[in-house]
């Protein structure tokens, strides 16, 4: 994901209190209606005099009559245009013993989510945490415990196979290692994980380089990844598109179809360099010698661009990358077709599994795209971009094959940074996320592919919502099919926060001006959650956001 902030410690945590004893207690006295919110975040009047307002950042008139305009001129769209919502959960939805972790918090808090019109959630699926005990033995039920209580909330699920490691990226605030059975043939193999010209490896995901080969306990990573969407579909099969509507399939580092070329672990890359080609594994090694052999250009074959610069670069400190550099010669051609066609024939392989296992379950296949949007302004278009696998310059479009690659298996292109304005990027880095935008929605409006959506950064202002907004909507035809939101967590339902959900929720969904959210107050203290009848309260319990 494009510099995504995730947050693992997400839950409401509720604190017992005198006279309330049981979560039954507390429920009966809670009310979430389901198609007209009755919940109210409240605050005392001491604690209101203390609240104190501390916003990420200050929106002005002009933003906040902007999110006006866009709320209020949308009541008139038909059903087709609206956006559903969803919320990602915590990292650490499930523990590393493969429980669910807080169930009790997690259903006051998925409670409040459907109070607030969210149509679902989405959780992380860790191959870490299912397959953890050895090859084909999987472990599901803390994952079904959470798709029964979404069930009985009336809330969708995405449900992501994240082939990936948690930890190493902004905002991975917990660990999640691939499962140690595979770190164990890591060990003895390092060959088996991206590596990049200096010899670092890189354990977040299983180099491309061996799809196809048994480095796994005699299964190739293909067959690995496709017997845990096949023990899914068998464990789920009575919930898929009822229930679990979208299955997003992992397809690299963050989940993401793309190389691990800039590693935040140990300070290795910093925004906004340009990061590393990852082919120096002795299989991706190979795959290219060949390639240069079969093009009649042996020494092509020998490794990567020797004049590329290193992480925290500009484009402009480099041969390859500079303005007429050798990314646009003979060579660096042939290079970046290689380097991208290998990541498209890895996504091809995935996604025609996935398609294979779950057509006809009535759930939507998804794919993650990076929004890599730094230096995007460049003669290179994004040096970022290139290093990351996809070969998009000023002369090609690197949007495009994915997006015909993700139409021919019928799976959803989800995109990050749909929040983010040119404006508000720092100006040495030629970044662009508005033209990255408009050109993926081109893409994939060509190719007859639905487009979703992420925010990349924990973002709660008014701003970015309304940015959302503005890209969301399409007169050409390609509105988004659904948008994530990143994440469930303790901010998200601090009240002002909460109120810029709920109306960014209705708006999305076509409410306009006549949506209204649930009442809350504007403090950021001790939150309680209670049913209001006439004008008197009822005893409520109270919750403490951890």
């Amino acid at each position: 994901m494009a510099l995504t902030p995730h947050s693992s410690t997400s839950f409401i945590n509720i604190t017992e209190t005198k006279g309330i004893k049981t979560p039954d207690d507390f429920l009966g006295m809670v009310s979430f209606a389901l198609t007209k919110p009755s919940c109210r975040l409240m605050i005392t009047k001491s604690s209101m005099q203390e609240a104190q307002l501390s916003h990420e950042r200050v929106i002005g008139n002009e933003e906040r009559e902007k999110l006006h305009v866009l709320t209020t001129t949308h009541s008139n769209i038909n059903s087709s245009t609206k956006v559903p919502v969803f919320v990602m959960l915590p990292l650490d939805t499930i523990t590393m013993g493969g429980n669910l972790n807080k169930p009790r918090a997690m259903h006051v808090s998925l409670m409040a989510l459907k109070s607030a019109g969210v149509e679902g959630v989405m959780v992380d699926a860790w191959w870490g945490l299912v397959e953890k005990d050895g090859p084909l033995k999987y472990n599901w039920e803390g994952y079904a415990e959470l798709v029964k209580m979404c069930k009985e909330h009336g809330l969708k699920l995405q449900v992501v196979m994240s082939f990936h490691q948690c930890g190493g990226n902004v905002g991975d605030s917990c660990s999640i290692p691939l499962p140690p059975w595979v770190l164990e043939d890591i060990g003895k193999n390092p060959d088996l994980v991206y590596t990049d010209r200096s010899g670092r490896r890189n354990p977040e995901y299983i180099s491309l380089g061996c799809d196809m080969l048994p480095v796994l306990k005699g299964r190739t990573p293909i067959q690995v990844y496709t017997d845990y969407m096949r023990s899914f579909r068998e464990r789920f099969s009575h919930y898929l598109g009822d229930v679990i509507v979208e299955i997003q399939v992992g397809l690299g580092p963050c989940g993401e179809l793309r190389y691990p070329s800039y590693p935040e672990s140990n300070g290795t890359w910093r925004f906004p360099g340009i990061g590393e080609f990852q082919n120096y594994d002795k299989y991706m090694r190979a795959s290219l010698a060949a390639s240069a052999n079969a093009a009649g250009k042996d020494d092509w074959g020998q490794g990567g661009p020797h004049d590329s610069g290193q992480y925290n670069q500009f484009p402009e400190d480099t041969g390859f990358f500079q303005r007429d550099g050798t990314w646009n010669s003979e060579y660096g051609k042939f290079f970046l077709e290689w380097y991208s066609g290998k990541l498209l024939e890895h996504g091809d392989r995935i996604l025609g599994a996935a398609e294979s296992i779950y057509q006809g379950t009535g759930a939507k296949l998804s794919g993650k795209v990076a929004g890599i949007h730094w230096h995007y302004n460049t003669r290179s278009h994004a040096a970022a971009e290139l290093t990351a696998g996809y070969y998009n310059t000023r002369d090609t479009n690197g949007y495009l094959p994915i997006s015909r690659m993700f139409g021919k298996h019928r799976v959803v292109f989800n995109f990050t940074c749909m929040e983010m304005r040119d404006g508000e990027q720092p100006q040495s880095a030629n970044c662009s996320p508005e033209g990255l935008v408009r050109q993926v929605k081109k893409a994939t409006r060509t190719s007859e592919v639905e487009l979703a959506g992420e925010n990349a950064l924990e973002r709660y202002d008014e701003g970015a919502y309304s940015q959302v907004l503005a890209t969301s909507r399409s007169d050409s035809g390609n509105a988004l099919s659904a948008f994530t939101f990143l994440r469930m967590n303790k901010r998200l339902f601090e009240p002002e926060n909460w109120q810029n959900l709920g109306q960014f929720v209705k708006s999305m969904s076509g409410g306009g001006r006549n949506a209204r959210r649930p009442e809350c107050d504007s403090s950021r203290t001790d939150l309680y959650v209670g049913f209001i009848k006439k004008t008197h309260s009822m005893k409520v319990k109270e919750i403490a956001l951890v």
